[in-house]
């Protein structure tokens, strides 16, 4: 006779094994279907990759050109030019959206099947292309290789893996539960394709950015416009390239992606269409206002996530404080500090507080920066897309060393003796900043840690919670009660507890509250968010049982309530709707008593 522990052990066994068959069978039915196989193509890689390549050297590098209407692209790390863009017009914008409106009628009829495919070749191609692609993000926006790497290349293979696997399951009709009066009727939720929907996303991942709105759309049947900053007007139209022969290859029409490149006071007539959708927008606070008051011309729905101010509470009990210092530092200086939900503020308790200033001002001090293609070895922080704010972040640092503050490290504009026309600035450490400084209320976007003491945990809160900007957060500990209280006051969106981000690399549901927007991408609320939620009652048995209108009953008004008593009473026990149909005779039992 089998013991309680052998029988429990057999049950742990049976479901073991139950998962590793279900998982088993789902790699080969879903995710090796011979009709999913990704299809192999090519597309030109861009000639400035080359190694040997050198553009003209810009005299005064920005994107404007004086006398043209021309979107001049450079690169940010050394100031060369990569090319020139012609800008989109309203007319230019009419003809995409009408494009894709038209090939999208097409697209909303393909299955899941037909739609894996085209997310399968466009990840084969990312995988076996990635050091092009991680190249071309590096020459439009600044940043360095690794940086590329993780957040380019790594965090959109993980959307598409988990699109692939999860996204189909994210938008089958849904069972709802009925009443006991609609016994006779079936309720489902479906998530039907909105048509052409739009997304509008800022510079600072120029890949990833542009193609994330992409997966979902294409997988949800719809097509999509992706309006993409001017800055990094030259990647865009590489990167759009790549998602257009993918459809191609899988035979599908390449007008369902659009790829939008346009002046500012062009993008209104987008964001006002009366065909588009629903907007995604990614960016910064002013220009969320301009968005959100166009879309409502035509009452299309907006996803707006704005960027953060996130803070990283650190408790008393880290038991590796340099661990944690190595993940603060990556947090605070991916991209140069042009990250959405990068640290922007460390709270730190006071018992490691003197401790962590020491390791980040030695670890900051030794920071590189530099333009990682041409010295790879060299680089820690590439560098920022313009120096158009620089005057203002050196305000703000002084700001706060006026009012207390100290900065050890860095603070200013950086003139690299190599990269004379590259736009860096220095890598800055800020300790001692309280609340109140502008500094630790205003985004940054910039390579500039800020550290702020705190008394306790409830202090730490607080002055997580201080600022208008909800996105997200951190915390680090080992006490999980503490850990806990931090994870449920802190106002944000999204936390990681003793880690940096890691929310975005499993696809949750991405966005913020406060000032850093409403509406959600990512996870099966991305994808839901830009459907059509239709609700549909169906009978159960057609023919059989079914709804009907009761005739009108002639007797006075008085007796409606009691009438309505008799039938519900009816109804109740078990006789059906079939009851309404005999709503004449209700008349005869209330005037009979």
């Amino acid at each position: 006779m089998d013991t309680p522990d052998q029988v429990i052990w057999l049950e742990i066994s049976i479901f073991v094994i139950s998962i590793v068959l279900i998982f088993t069978v789902f790699n080969y039915t879903v995710l090796n279907d011979s009709d999913e196989q990704p299809v192999n193509f090519e597309i030109p890689v861009p000639k400035q990759c080359d190694p040997e390549w050198k553009g003209e050297l810009l005299e005064q590098p920005g994107i404007k050109v004086s006398g043209s209407s021309v979107i001049q692209c450079y690169c940010p790390a050394n100031g060369r030019l990569l090319g020139l863009v012609n800008p989109s017009t309203p007319k230019g914008i009419d003809r995409a959206i009408a494009k894709a409106k038209e090939a999208q009628i097409e697209w909303a009829r393909t299955t899941f099947k037909q739609r894996r495919k085209v997310l399968k070749t466009l990840l084969k191609y990312i995988l076996d292309k990635q050091e092009a692609i991680a190249t071309v993000a590096c020459l439009d926006s600044g940043k360095t290789k690794i940086d590329a790497s993780l957040g380019e290349i790594l965090v959109t293979v993980e959307k598409l893996k988990w699109t692939i696997q999860h996204g189909e399951k994210a938008l089958k009709p849904e069972k709802r539960p009925t009443s006991f009066l609609m016994m006779y009727k079936y309720n489902e939720v479906r998530w039907d394709a909105l048509g052409v929907v739009a997304a509008c996303v800022s510079w600072n991942y120029p890949f990833h950015n542009f193609m994330g709105p992409l997966i979902s759309a294409l997988f949800t049947g719809s097509a999509i416009v992706v309006k993409a900053s001017e800055n990094t007007a030259w990647s865009t139209q590489y990167f759009a390239s790549i998602a257009r022969a993918a459809l191609v290859s899988c035979g599908h029409s390449p007008n369902l992606v659009q790829p939008l490149l346009c002046w500012p006071q062009a993008a209104s007539h987008l964001t006002s269409h009366p065909d588009i959708s629903h907007i995604t927008f990614i960016g910064s606070r002013p220009i969320a206002h301009h968005v959100a008051a166009s879309a409502a011309k035509s009452l299309t729905p907006v996803c707006v996530e704005l960027g953060g101010k996130d803070p990283a509470i650190i408790l008393d009990d880290v038991r590796n404080i340099h661990q944690v210092a190595s993940i603060l530092m990556r947090g605070t200086f991916q991209s140069a500090g042009q990250n959405c939900i990068g640290i922007e503020r460390i709270i730190c308790l006071p018992k490691i507080y003197q401790g962590l200033i020491s390791i980040l001002g030695k670890r900051i001090h030794s920071l590189r920066v530099g333009s990682s293609l041409e010295d790879p070895d060299n680089v820690d922080v590439g560098a920022m897309i313009s120096d158009a704010r620089f005057s203002q972040l050196e305000s703000l640092v002084a700001d706060a060393v006026s009012q207390g503050a100290r900065c050890l490290v860095g603070g200013k504009r950086y003139r690299h003796v190599k990269y004379p026309k590259g736009h860096y600035f220095q890598p800055t450490l800020l300790v001692d900043v309280t609340p109140t400084m502008r500094i630790a209320n205003e985004e940054l976007f910039a390579p500039i840690c800020v550290l702020m003491p705190a008394t306790s945990v409830s202090h730490a809160i607080e002055i997580a919670n201080s600022t208008p900007y909800a996105l997200g957060a951190s915390v680090f500990g080992t006490d999980s009660t503490s850990l806990q209280c931090v994870t449920n006051e802190i106002k944000a969106g999204m936390v990681s507890v003793n880690d940096f981000a890691v929310y975005y690399a499993v696809s949750l549901p991405f966005g913020g509250v406060k000032g850093s927007g409403y509406g959600r991408f990512g996870g099966e609320e991305g994808l839901r968010g830009i459907c059509n939620t239709k609700a549909v009652c169906v009978d159960r048995l057609p023919g059989l049982l079914g709804t009907s209108i009761p005739t009108p009953l002639d007797y006075p008004i008085k007796s409606a309530r009691r009438a309505w008593e008799v039938c519900s009473g009816v109804v109740e026990l078990g006789y059906g709707l079939g009851a309404w149909r005999r709503a004449k005779g209700l008349g005869r039992i209330v005037r009979n008593g």
